[in-house]
């Protein structure tokens, strides 16, 4: 009884409240719950902060936090914590600087195609094997709806390089078909992923 006297009384006050205050107070009380029930269920959720966080974040990730948060249009200290939450949540991976390729040698970008017959779990563990141990193979990926069934890019500082890389995947590679395409221009080459 005692009990709903008192949400009576909650109730009443809560209607008597001017409409701005109502609406700040539901923010405090489920905006709070709401944040805690997303991580819950593993939902990232992000709003436009966010987003242009990780927008400025991938052009550049050097600039010091103030300038950040002065361009997102919040202080030092919450911009600070989104990007941390953001890193736990994993939505940013990594902080790299990305290098020039033909300024350190690697002239030639060849995407190589490999088609293959065996596709169980033995052949896919020892194929992860060698591309993982070579770091001139930047890009593996499994294809649908093409004759090859995955596609590497590579890099190499020649021709006779990677032909020399080529015959060496050849004897470590067991595969039914191989197609090498050779870059002759990059056109786009973006990082940044759209927010």
């Amino acid at each position: 009884m005692h009990l709903d006297k008192f949400l009576w009384t909650i109730g009443k006050i809560f209607l008597n409240l001017n409409k701005y205050l109502r609406k700040i107070l539901i923010y405090f009380i489920f905006g709070d719950f709401l944040e805690n029930f997303s991580i819950i269920w593993n939902k990232k959720r992000m709003d436009d902060i966010d987003r242009k966080l990780l927008t400025l974040l991938q052009v550049n990730a050097d600039l010091p936090l103030s300038e950040i948060a002065k361009r997102v249009g919040i202080s030092s200290t919450p911009c600070w914590n989104r990007i941390k939450k953001l890193e736990e949540q994993g939505v940013i991976k990594y902080k790299v600087s990305l290098v020039d390729k033909e300024k350190v040698g690697y002239a030639v970008t060849v995407f190589l195609s490999i088609s293959v017959s065996n596709h169980n779990s033995d052949w896919y563990a020892e194929f992860e094997k060698v591309v993982m141990r070579y770091n001139n193979i930047l890009e593996v990926h499994r294809l649908t709806g093409s004759s090859a069934d995955y596609l590497l890019k590579i890099i190499a500082k020649s021709i006779e390089e990677y032909d020399a890389f080529q015959q060496q995947l050849i004897s470590e590679i067991q595969f039914t078909g191989m197609s090498s395409s050779i870059s002759l221009k990059e056109v786009k080459n973006s990082k940044q992923i759209p927010v």
